[in-house]
């Protein structure tokens, strides 16, 4: 399915468009601006480093004798303070990486008059520098605290510049920083690095390390102080934030609580942040928002291979007047479905629960059939970080008209419903491990004259599995991606049900090679209906394409999939679809293309979409 287009992707194609145009005069300037001599005039002088592989590009880039090759005019007085200044930045640069006693060899060869004066720089490292002690330090309400005694031992644990390890100035920054990331990130945001030292010895090629991590005081969580509110309530805020004023810092929580207030479509922006100036033990979180427009339209076109040409419009109102709740309308019209609906949602509770009111009439290519179908429901709703959670009663009509105009069947039911879906993906909304898994379940009676209980349940899970070792051994970035679905329904043979509850299979998120719904009960007279059972899986394999050694924004993928359709579960007759595919990492999610051949159509197929979601 491809989304609206976007100005970003036409921004991206002009400004390649712009670089590709770019004329070579103007890229040599800027070489030369960044310290390049220019091909056209003669350097200054030339030089020729001989250095071990793990300092040349070190060298090259940072060693300040080098920014001077593109003066013609300097003078032989000046190029010799340059070298005896060029040795103690060798030594400087070197020290960065752990060498602190190298052996610098720097001078300049005797050339004929009116030659290029040249010059030779010898660096032999010597012994790389390694840990011996390391001590790290507590201060402030941290160091005596039993609540923050396992916070202690993690940063402790965690400290990655441990006894033995090769030291690096870069190593040691990052060992420093992580452990005040540790400190304030839970209980102590005001936490600082009030000692570091580092202390080489150069000769025996040692190094003990000791930092002092003042915590200063726990701070806990007050009252909300908010900025730009002028339509919505502080209190229903306040809810959807879920801060419980007196809870401990963390800053994991107010994460969350800033990314509940920007999914939940009221604000264009969202910012939160602890006021540490006041009281520790009821700090303020300053919440700055700009609120949405009260009603927005967008309007969309795209295309999938599933449903071909898409046109939609959506409208949303944020406070319906006289209720407050927030109304979504949309119309959406392709090929296979034409759907027209409008969700009512209440303001959240404590318990970030919603009341949702719903209506949807929906024509649908299903099989060989049309179905005309209508739904209301009524219901709680709790989305969260990771779970979500729903309960509604529910009513649906369907008219399926067969393609041979004969008297549609009108199945009518009402049920109650519970369903949930857990979600614990890494690298959203390009994924690049986790797992998922979704439960519906119903149960109701038809209506008519002749009403028939049923039971429907439809599970559903997906696993992103990295084929790379944890010590990086393996694949480099190749992944598996596991998907399962199954569905059943209920009830008297004899029950007529909507089509809207019962099932199909086939498409780009089911099984490929075959058409939108194509997968389904064959009947006698060879068309395809809805079934009351349902069995799919997949197996995708996933690895990024690499051009001259370095990873692109490119995937291939080689996958099989599998799917079943039938009115009782003996009858259920496996159909393979099979192909590869190439990935693209769009700013919406991956790109999928993939080419599939349906075994039990003996055709192939293209099916496109974009986006992941579960």
């Amino acid at each position: 399915m491809i989304r609206p287009w976007r100005f970003l992707f036409l921004q991206n194609l002009l400004g390649l468009a712009l670089l590709a145009a770019l004329p070579a005069s103007c890229l040599a300037q800027a070489a030369v601006a960044g310290g390049a001599p220019s091909s056209e005039a003669p350097a200054a002088f030339e030089i020729e480093i001989s250095v071990p592989a793990e300092l040349t590009e070190l060298l090259t880039r940072h060693l300040e004798l080098l920014r001077y090759r593109a003066l013609t005019d300097l003078g032989d007085a000046e190029l010799l303070r340059l070298l005896t200044a060029a040795e103690a930045d060798t030594r400087k640069l070197a020290a960065t990486l752990g060498y602190f006693a190298p052996t610098v060899g720097l001078e300049r060869v005797a050339t004929p008059p009116g030659e290029i004066r040249r010059i030779k720089l010898n660096v032999t490292p010597g012994p790389a520098t390694r840990v011996t002690e390391v001590q790290i330090g507590f201060r402030g309400a941290i160091r005596d605290d039993p609540a923050a005694a396992a916070q202690r031992r993690q940063i402790e644990n965690d400290w990655r510049l441990r006894s033995g390890a090769r030291f690096t100035q870069a190593a040691w920054d990052a060992a420093k920083l992580q452990a005040i990331r540790q400190l304030t990130t839970q209980r102590y945001p005001a936490g600082r690095l009030s000692e570091s030292l580092a202390d080489i010895d150069a000769e025996t090629g040692s190094a003990r390390l000791s930092i002092a991590l003042d915590s200063g005081p726990a701070f806990q969580f007050g009252t909300l102080r908010f900025e730009g509110l002028q339509r919505h309530e502080a209190d229903m805020v306040t809810r959807m934030a879920n801060l419980e004023a007196g809870s401990e810092y963390s800053l994991s929580k107010l994460m969350e609580a800033q990314q509940r207030l920007a999914d939940s479509g009221y604000f264009d922006s969202v910012f939160l942040s602890l006021d540490t100036t006041g009281d520790p033990g009821a700090a303020p979180v300053r919440v700055q928002v700009r609120e949405s427009q009260l009603q927005k339209l967008v309007l969309g076109i795209g295309a999938s291979t599933d449903g071909g040409a898409r046109l939609s419009a959506e409208h949303t109102h944020h406070q319906m007047p006289g209720l407050d709740w927030r109304a979504v309308s949309k119309l959406s019209l392709d090929r296979e479905t034409r759907s027209i609906g409008s969700d009512l949602t209440s303001p959240p509770d404590d318990q970030q629960t919603r009341w949702v009111i719903g209506a949807l009439l929906q024509t649908q290519h299903a099989g060989s059939f049309d179905a005309n179908s209508q739904r209301l429901r009524f219901g709680r709703s709790q989305i969260g970080e990771r779970i979500d959670r729903n309960y509604f009663l529910q009513y649906d009509r369907a008219d399926t008209i067969n393609s041979d105009d004969t008297a549609p069947v009108i199945a009518q039911s009402l049920s109650v419903n519970y369903a949930f879906a857990v979600r614990n993906f890494v690298g959203l909304p390009l994924p690049a491990s986790g797992w998922g898994l979704g439960v519906e379940l119903g149960g109701g009676s038809t209506l008519g004259s002749e009403r028939q209980p049923f039971a429907r349940v439809l599970a559903r899970a997906m696993a992103i599995l990295p084929l790379s070792g944890p010590d990086g051994g393996g694949l480099d970035g190749a992944r598996l991606s596991l998907r399962a679905e199954g569905g059943a329904l209920l009830a008297d043979a004899n029950a007529t049900l909507p089509s809207t509850q019962l099932f199909l299979a086939g498409g780009d998120k089911s099984v490929r090679g075959y058409g939108y719904r194509d997968i389904g009960v064959t009947r006698t007279d060879g068309q395809t209906a809805a079934g009351r059972y349902l069995a799919l899986g997949s197996v995708e394999w996933q690895r990024p394409i690499t051009v001259r050694g370095s990873a692109v924004e490119w995937e291939a993928a080689v996958f099989v999939d599998a799917g079943a359709v039938a009115d009782t579960p003996d009858a259920l007759q496996v159909k393979l679809g099979s192909g590869v595919g190439l990935r693209w990492k769009s700013p919406v999610g991956p790109l999928q293309l993939d080419l599939a051949y349906g075994h039990a159509v003996q055709s192939w197929r293209l099916h496109l979409n974009v986006g992941f979601a579960f």
